[in-house]
């Protein structure tokens, strides 16, 4: 048994062998492609064709239910216009009024052939639509005449008179109506155009309970066979027949001559495939028919139910007929073409099979090349996206600020990462992770060159998420103060207008900072510039129409190691520079920012916090709401302009509007010139300064690298879009 089984999987394995051999694929190919080819034939020609009749047969019925849909809509029209009528079916009204507002009721009315008001005297009134023009006519039966006329304007104009024996009280729908109630009439000619019709009628009775009147709303086999007259495939016909064979609408009817009084017949219309249509038995649905000059498809709807608030007295039904040809047709001409496409599509896969069986071995030589150079571009790859951290420049509740450079192109930049402590964290990890996309996002869009700017973004293979910005010369304001003091005003003036130049921008896109403050302000050099200020920390910013953020909801930790950047899990802000309005959580434009800006300016100048911190935070918060600001005369400057005290107005409408009209307000301040921050002593300032040079952070035997990660199968891309990258730092031991 186990011999058989050894014997049987060895055939297996020869068997794959072969087939996988060129010459195994130049047979298999061809064989493959004639089967299914045939297979698709057979299985084609019967889809095909049922697919098609299908079709028609959809198309039809849509067809039937449109011109039901229409001919229920002109039918239902009878209701509204015998209420009309009504009004206008006073003998004592005169006859010029009546016969305008008759010429009105016509116009727009699709259907309807004919209104009219006959008088128990024999008077009749009326309107109809003849070759597009709406005529209105009175006629006397006493006196044996009849005067048609024309409207125009509220004018009636004489167009002929006639002598004529109509008589509207002898016509059917008048004895119709007669018995007492509206109702519709059997399908009968109408007189002088003897065509086949069917008419709503209603009698009006007078204070004494006889009857005064007679109303109609006629409808004919012209102005139904509007409603029909576009087929809803090529050669099709349709007809509105009842279930004795009335024909009440056709596209055919102007070649039909009909005499007398005669209802118009389905066998009027000498059309073989009606003939057929009319033989079935009534109310077939669909069939197909089969007529002397070949076979059709026919379709039939019902048209019933109440119309004009009673019902309809015969069963109506709108039918469609169309060749079969017409629909079979492309059919068979996508069999002949599939036969033809079949063979050229055989040959076609011998010619592949032949030069696949050669390049087969050539492919597979090719694939192991190709895969060891795919693995030496992504290494060069991740090499050139990698840098080196050399020392960290401070931490915070969002993660750390590493100053590193490219460890190809030796660049200078500085690195924000999350810490590892916190990507531990399962409760804040989605915070954090939107507040850091967030950041980078923002610090990507802003173009003003006083907002820190951005080189990269990413997720290290580690899961630490990253971004790449520019390394500054400088310090931030709250460094700047606490080292050497505070600073005059003249330089507090062009440092505060630069932080306005990139509020600015940031407000106009939509975005609020929320966190101005000292440390998030820094003052650099580069090249031969000095003095200039870069916005930073962009990590709560809000847009405009966001709600604010509650607080949150577990309790701060100390984990920062300096106060400069913002703190995870405490109010949104610093308390010592937020507006009233922030504190309070309610809605903020970019004056809560001015606020801030305010604090700042006060900082810088006087060395100190608008208001004193001892009391805790809860009442710092309090004064920032209630207290007002202390006199300027306290700030221990020299000299300093009151302007700057605008932007800490308790209510937002005494700030400056937005930070370009504070830049303006800036810029406008006359500084005395024994005041005045001159170039030259900005430049004389830097000179002296020497920026502390942190020490490495690095162990002496590792290098610490961060690179960009890789995407794997199994690792689903980030949500946030930093897509070719997964967000850690990983250990590099020596040699670069």
């Amino acid at each position: 048994m186990a011999r058989t089984a050894v014997t049987d999987q060895r055939k297996r394995v020869r068997v794959a062998a072969v087939l996988a051999s060129p010459l195994g694929v130049l047979l298999t190919v061809p064989l493959l492609v004639i089967f299914v080819g045939l297979a698709i034939i057979l299985l084609g020609r019967s889809t095909t064709r049922e697919a098609s009749l299908t079709l028609a047969r959809h198309q039809l019925a849509e067809h039937a239910n449109s011109v039901q849909t229409d001919v229920a809509f002109a039918l239902d029209q009878a209701d509204p216009l015998l209420a009309r009528l009504r009004v206008l079916a006073d003998r004592d009204r005169p006859a010029e009024d009546v016969l305008v507002r008759l010429h009105d009721l016509m116009i727009g009315r699709p259907g309807v052939a004919f209104v009219s008001i006959s008088f128990a005297d024999g008077t009749f009134r009326g309107a109809q639509l003849q070759n597009h023009i709406v005529e209105v006519q009175e006629s006397h039966a006493d006196a044996g005449t009849a005067t048609w006329f024309e409207v125009s304007g509220d004018l009636l104009v004489p167009k002929r008179s006639e002598k004529t024996n109509y008589d509207p009280r002898t016509r059917a729908f008048f004895l119709l109506a007669a018995k007492g109630s509206r109702a519709w009439t059997e399908p009968y000619t109408f007189f002088k155009s003897h065509e086949t019709g069917i008419t709503c009628t209603e009698p009006v009775y007078d204070a004494k309970h006889q009857l005064a009147a007679v109303l109609t709303v006629d409808f004919d086999v012209g102005a139904l066979s509007q409603f029909i007259a576009r087929p809803a495939l090529d050669e099709a016909r349709s007809v509105v027949y009842t279930r004795d064979g009335t024909v009440l609408a056709t596209p055919l009817t102007e070649k039909i001559a009909v005499s007398g009084d005669q209802l118009l017949r389905g066998s009027d219309l000498h059309d073989p495939a009606i003939d057929a249509l009319f033989a079935l038995p009534p109310g077939t649905s669909a069939s197909e028919l089969v007529t002397r000059d070949g076979k059709y498809l026919a379709s039939v709807a019902p048209i019933g139910g109440k119309r004009a608030g009673v019902a309809v007295p015969l069963d109506w039904f709108i039918a469609t007929v169309v060749p079969a040809r017409t629909l079979l047709g492309p059919t068979h001409r996508l069999e002949r073409g599939g036969v033809l496409a079949s063979g050229l599509a055989l040959a076609i896969a011998v010619l592949v099979a032949l030069v696949l069986a050669w390049n087969v071995v050539r492919m597979r030589r090719q694939v192991a090349t190709a895969r060891s150079e795919a693995r030496t571009a992504e290494a060069r790859a991740r090499e050139l996206g990698s840098y080196r951290l050399v020392a960290r420049l401070g931490a915070g509740g969002m993660g750390e600020v590493w100053r590193a450079e490219h460890r190809l192109l030796a660049r200078q930049a500085a690195i924000k990462l999350i810490r590892a402590e916190m990507m531990k964290d399962p409760e804040g990890l989605t915070e954090i992770r939107e507040r850091f996309r967030r950041e980078a996002q923002v610090l990507a869009s802003m173009k003003s060159r006083h907002t820190i700017e951005i080189y990269d973004y990413g997720v290290t293979e580690a899961g630490v998420f990253y971004y790449v910005m520019e390394l500054l010369d400088g310090l931030d304001l709250e460094s700047l103060v606490v080292r050497f003091g505070p600073l005059p005003a003249a330089r507090v003036i062009n440092l505060l207008q630069q932080a306005c130049a990139s509020l600015a921008e940031s407000h106009e896109a939509g975005l609020l900072h929320r966190d101005i403050k000292p440390p998030n302000l820094f003052a650099c050099r580069a090249a031969d510039e000095v003095d200039i200020c870069k916005l930073l920390d962009f990590g709560i910013v809000q847009q405009l129409d966001e709600k604010p953020a509650a607080p949150a909801s577990r309790p701060s930790k100390p984990i920062i190691e300096t106060p400069k950047l913002t703190q995870l899990g405490a109010m949104l802000g610093t308390p010592g520079f937020m507006s009233p309005e922030q504190i309070l959580g309610m809605a903020l434009d970019g004056r809560a920012d001015l606020y801030a800006l305010g604090c700042v300016a006060w900082w810088l100048l006087t060395g100190k916090e608008v208001f004193a911190r001892d009391g805790g935070e809860a009442k710092l918060l309090h004064r920032h709401i209630t207290d007002p600001v202390p006199a300027l005369a306290t700030m221990a400057t020299a000299w300093f302009p009151p302007a700057l005290a605008a932007c800490l107005a308790k209510d937002p409408d005494a700030r400056p509007p937005n930070a370009r009209e504070l830049g303006k307000l800036l810029r406008a301040i006359e500084v005395p010139d024994e005041y005045a921050w001159t170039e030259g002593r900005a430049h004389a300032w830097w000179t002296a300064y020497r920026a502390p040079q942190p020490a490495p952070n690095v162990p002496a035997g590792e290098v610490q690298v961060i690179m960009p990660g890789r995407t794997t199968n199994d690792r689903p891309l980030d949500a946030t879009g930093a897509s070719a990258f997964d967000v850690t730092i990983h250990g590099d031991t020596g040699s670069k």
